[in-house]
């Protein structure tokens, strides 16, 4: 349940801070922390059900809001302007052909 609801949480709060900057490189981390977090309640409600969680119908509509919720991150992520950006040191987060500093 606190696995659960850790990552549940994290969800609103990694968005609000993606959307209180508006570099691209800083957002693009939160995606990448919203979707782990995402991932990581779906892979507690296959652990739930593995482990005969009783209340299973639940964890369906868990899984179903966490696909709509997939499409529309991909929306939201498109809209990130990948040239507002600074330079990502450890080069992950770059726009296309941006290579880190050295």
């Amino acid at each position: 349940k606190e696995l659960l609801l850790e990552a549940a949480a994290l969800l609103p709060v990694k968005i609000a801070g993606a959307e209180a900057i508006d570099l691209y490189d800083q957002r693009m981390e939160n995606a990448v922390l919203i979707r782990k977090a995402a991932r990581n309640l779906l892979s507690h409600c296959a652990s739930l059900t593995m482990f005969g969680f009783k209340e299973a119908h639940y964890l369906q509509l868990l899984r179903e809001a966490l696909e709509e919720f997939r499409l529309l991150f991909l929306d939201w992520v498109r809209g990130f302007d990948p040239w507002n950006y600074v330079v990502d040191p450890w080069g992950l987060f770059n726009p296309p052909g941006i290579s880190p500093t050295p």
